[in-house]
C-alpha cells in the first residue's frame, strides 16, 4: 500500500526490482487516510507508505511493526493546465489574487484520507478568502484516479494545490510554484 504521491517514482523503480529479484510486486495507491482505514479494515499488505503521522498512528494501534523509515519530503505545488496562463503565485498576496481570479480551484476532498485537504482549507482561512473561494472548489476523492492533477488537466479546474510529487506526475499540467514558505506544509512520506 503506497501513498498516490509516491506513485511516480514508484512506477520507475518497481520494474527493475521486479527483474533483480524475482519478486512481482502488487502495488495499491491510495491517499494516506484512505490505506490506513484499509489497513485497519483488516486488508493485508507486505509494507505501507504512506504520511509519516498516519504511519506513526498505525504503528501506535500495533498494526504495523515498530519502526518506520522515512523515505521521501513533499510540499504543496500549485498546478494549471499546459499552456495555459500562469498566475503569479509566488507570495502570499499574488497567491491570494491567482485564487480570487481563477474560475474554479481543485485540491484533494477531506473525506478521500489525503493529507493536504485540512491545510489548503487552512491556507484559504488564512488568506481571508475562504467564503470566496470555497464556492469554486472541486474535490478530487484522492488515489490513482482521482487526483488533483487530472481535475486541472481535464478544464475542471483551473488552478490545483496539492503534493508537487503528485502534480508532476501528469505532464498536462505545470507546476506553476510551491505555496510560499508561510503557507506552505511539508509532509514526510514513511515506510513501515
Amino acid at each position: 500500500m503506497i501513498t498516490t504521491a509516491m506513485k511516480a517514482a514508484i512506477e520507475e523503480l518497481a520494474p527493475p526490482f521486479e527483474r533483480a529479484s524475482g519478486h512481482v510486486l502488487r502495488v495499491i495507491y491510495g491517499p494516506s487516510g484512505g490505506l490506513a482505514r484499509r489497513l485497519n479494515c483488516s486488508e493485508p499488505a507486505d509494507l505501507i507508505v504512506v504520511e509519516s503521522k498516519v504511519l506513526d498512528d498505525l504503528i501506535k494501534q500495533g498494526k504495523v511493526v515498530l519502526g518506520r523509515t522515512d523515505v521521501a519530503r513533499t510540499g504543496i505545488g500549485i498546478a494549471v493546465p499546459k499552456g495555459a496562463p500562469k498566475p503569479d503565485v509566488s507570495s502570499a498576496a499574488a497567491l491570494r489574487r491567482a485564487l480570487l481570479a481563477a474560475k474554479s480551484i481543485g485540491h484533494t476532498a477531506p473525506a478521500g484520507g489525503g493529507v493536504t485537504a485540512a491545510h489548503i482549507m487552512g491556507v484559504f482561512e488564512k488568506l481571508g478568502i475562504a467564503a470566496e473561494v470555497t464556492p469554486k472548489v472541486k474535490l478530487a476523492a484522492g488515489g490513482p484516479n482521482g487526483r488533483v492533477s487530472v481535475l486541472v488537466s481535464s478544464g475542471e479546474a483551473e488552478i490545483g494545490l496539492q503534493q508537487v510529487s503528485e502534480l508532476m506526475s501528469n505532464p498536462e499540467v505545470e507546476v506553476i510554484g510551491m505555496l510560499p514558505a508561510e503557507l506552505q506544509q511539508i509532509t514526510i512520506n514513511s515506510a513501515g
